[in-house]
């Protein structure tokens, strides 16, 4: 029997009325990265069925990390290559000004 490993899973969603994109991380034990994601999609669509004109995207992406969730594990990563500068890469990529998030 395989060993099982912990996946952190994004999943992308649309939420139609609102006219936005939601990403979440989910984590799944697994004994491989496609079925962690298997698991992820499964639970996309019945989290789409519990909400009003929600689709997912059919786009997931899985990390596997060591150890058991504990405070401060990372449950995902993602490397991306670039040559902008930190702050440029940011705006890119992550602070559009597009997002719905709260004020500190």
């Amino acid at each position: 029997m395989e060993d099982m490993s912990w996946f952190g899973v994004r999943s992308i969603f649309r939420h139609r009325p609102l006219g936005v994109y939601e990403e979440r991380i989910t984590i799944w034990k697994a004994r491989s990265t496609d079925e962690a994601i298997e698991r992820a999609e499964a639970e996309a669509i019945e989290y789409c069925s519990y909400l009003d004109e929600v689709e997912y995207a059919h786009f997931s992406e899985a990390y596997r990390f060591s150890g058991d969730p504990e405070d401060g594990a990372e449950v995902f990563s993602l490397m991306r290559e670039s040559n902008r500068p930190p702050g440029e890469y940011v705006k890119r990529f992550f602070a559009t000004g597009e997002e719905r998030t709260g004020s500190l």
